[in-house]
């Protein structure tokens, strides 16, 4: 192989070819166990994040939004909630699993009417330009191989006036932060992945993805690259994570 074919998966170099799969069996490894995980890693503040990260989108009544890598489905029911029976939403995942863990709990909170589900990588998506006033990516811009072209793809299917929203692990501000949070993504979680969900491999991956993920200035020079504009991003819980957001004009 040569650098040109290669990618990073966490701190390994693979094949281009390759990531997709092994991306696909990290989730479907964990999907089992992706909420509780969730909460356990974060302590619960992932929910906050994503709340956050709604209230920046400016969703309303009647939009048409995006959920791309909605996993088990938190972002799109609170997207459900902002834009009402005259709106939609499309919870979209490239992992079967995830999507059909994502739709089997969405139907039994009885959000039937305005959802629709699709199965797509976000590097090529199959909707036409100008459909979404909203797409949002939340903790799952960093497991795409060509994330120039996933944003790319991105601006083309939103509407003029439309917004990227990008919710991602991201770096910290600050050297005491960085280091206690390096202790912790690299000894601490990978055990909880072991004892909860019976894969210490997948959160090692996880651990590692985050730290090979742009950084805030870096993603936000890489949405303008893709034609998005007014980019700016807000940091959460000292820069751990941020929210990315840019227009489409």
């Amino acid at each position: 192989m040569t650098e040109t074919n290669t990618t990073h998966f966490g701190f390994k170099q693979v094949a281009v070819e390759d990531k997709v799969k092994l991306v696909r069996g990290v989730f479907d490894s964990v999907a089992g166990q992706y909420d509780i995980m969730n909460d356990l890693m974060s302590l619960g503040i992932h929910r906050i994040w994503k709340r956050i990260a709604v209230q920046l989108s400016n969703v309303r009544t009647g939009e048409h939004v995006l959920d791309l890598a909605g996993g088990t489905g938190d972002l799109t029911t609170l997207f459900e909630q902002r834009v009402g029976q005259s709106g939609q939403v499309v919870l979209a995942d490239i992992n079967s699993e995830m999507l059909r863990m994502g739709r089997d709990r969405l139907i039994d909170k009885g959000l039937t009417a305005n959802i629709r589900y699709a199965q797509v990588n976000a590097e090529c998506l199959p909707f036409a330009d100008n459909t979404f006033d909203c797409v949002c990516i939340a903790f799952g811009l960093r497991n795409v191989t060509d994330k120039l072209a996933a944003l790319q793809s991105m601006h083309r299917v939103l509407k003029p006036g439309g917004r990227v929203i990008v919710l991602e692990f991201s770096h910290p501000t600050d050297a005491l932060t960085e280091k206690v949070y390096d202790f912790y993504s690299f000894n601490i979680l990978p055990k909880i992945g072991k004892f909860v969900a019976k894969d210490e491999e997948s959160y090692r991956y996880l651990a590692e993805s985050i730290r090979m993920h742009p950084k805030q200035d870096e993603l936000k020079n890489m949405m303008e690259a893709a034609g998005l504009a007014r980019c700016e991003y807000y940091n959460m819980t000292q820069g751990i994570v941020a929210v990315h957001r840019g227009y489409k004009i």
